[in-house]
């Protein structure tokens, strides 16, 4: 029976560590080595009033943050960039004794990270999870199904380093069509896996993602069977859940926070509350996530055929013989112009903070000048 911690596995494994000095980042190395006092621990939780860090499975303790993640008032100004700030998955160094001395002094650099673009006007990003290996995309086989919000998700993994697979969840319930979403999700060139997410041994079939020391993060709507699928992984009844309406399958958000959870299969799985928008970050490349329509534009008879009413369109030749859906190609047009929009105001505030820098250091040179070097 399962207790809570591998035998196979140290306590640093056992929440996603899986180096040795011979395998360490040189990065990662650096700062260890700059601070021979601290040790490495992770990020479990994230609240606004703080962070969790976590040194062995199941065992988190509070931990104050370097000061100026601790800014409130800067980080609102924009002083400070939200992707810069630690996230649940991060990898940083501590100081101090557990459970009331603890501080973070450094932020080891991520190898992935997933991050959409954050609410609001202006341009931020939000990293949803770090240092992860495969984000499960579920949906749910009832009125929760949508394609277009899966091509969305995948949108936002695409490019981070972080391997994305389709988990089609309540496989069991009546009317659910297994094949017709399956061979209609197979053209994404993602892998997609259809499950009962209540029995163990259908959620067996996720085992090949489920390895030590693998880093594992459940996105997907409110309602989509995330934390019945992490309870089913655990074994227990850990994670709260909810019902879902009959009219639109949506539920309530019974995961109100990101948390890191040890799994007995010796990984870890983050599990996230329903996120109702996802907005590019403008880094993404639509290419990768619409292969298929990629392919077939390279087919058009002009390279800036926008694929609506051109001559020689490979596109609209193809949706009007089958062999790609209208409602993927509307959504590759219409996630392409999101991504150039946020591409553009990702440039802008580069070259802001680019002016901003130059001009401080102007005005900075001018006192040296005026008051001489204190």
């Amino acid at each position: 029976m399962y207790d809570g911690h591998p035998p196979r596995m140290t306590p640093l494994q056992a929440i996603g560590w899986r180096w040795t000095p011979a395998t360490l980042d040189p990065a990662w190395a650096a700062l260890m080595a700059a601070n021979p006092d601290a040790r490495p621990a992770r990020i479990t939780e994230q609240h606004r009033s703080g962070y969790a860090v976590s040194e062995a499975i199941d065992v988190a303790h509070r931990a104050e943050s370097l000061p100026e993640w601790q800014r409130a008032g800067s980080y609102r100004k924009g002083e400070i960039n939200p992707e810069s700030r630690p996230a649940v998955g991060d990898w940083v160094l501590v100081e101090g004794e557990a459970p009331n001395a603890l501080r973070i002094v450094a932020l080891l650099p991520r190898f992935s990270a997933i991050k959409r673009g954050a609410a609001g006007e202006h341009y931020k990003q939000q990293v949803i999870a770090a240092n992860i290996d495969t984000v499960f995309v579920v949906c749910g086989l009832d009125a929760d199904f949508n394609p277009r919000r899966i091509e969305r998700y995948l949108l936002l993994v695409g490019g981070s380093g972080v391997t994305p697979v389709i988990v089609l969840t309540k496989s069991d319930k009546d009317g659910a069509d297994v094949e017709a979403a399956l061979h209609e999700l197979r053209a994404f060139g993602t892998p997609v896996l259809a499950l009962n997410a209540k029995d163990r041994d259908s959620a067996a079939a996720l085992a090949p993602w489920l390895g030590d020391g693998q880093s594992i993060v459940l996105v997907g709507s409110s309602g989509a069977g995330k934390s019945t699928l992490t309870n089913t992984l655990l074994g227990s009844e850990r994670m709260k859940t909810g019902e879902v309406r009959e009219s639109d399958a949506r539920g309530r958000h019974t995961t109100t926070h990101r948390a890191l959870i040890a799994l007995p299969s010796g990984a870890c799985m983050i599990d996230t509350p329903g996120m109702r928008e996802l907005k590019p970050t403008g880094e993404e490349v639509v290419a990768e996530s619409f292969a298929d329509v990629e392919a077939l534009a390279a087919q058009c008879k002009f390279n800036d055929c926008k694929h609506l009413k051109e001559p020689g369109c490979a596109v609209r030749v193809a949706i009007e013989r089958g062999e790609v859906d209208a409602q993927r190609v509307a959504n590759f047009l219409k996630l392409s112009a999101e991504v150039a929009g946020a591409a553009n105001q990702l440039a802008t505030r580069l070259a802001q903070k680019a002016d901003a820098k130059v001009q401080n250091k102007a005005l900075y040179k001018r006192v040296d000048e005026k008051y001489g070097r204190h």
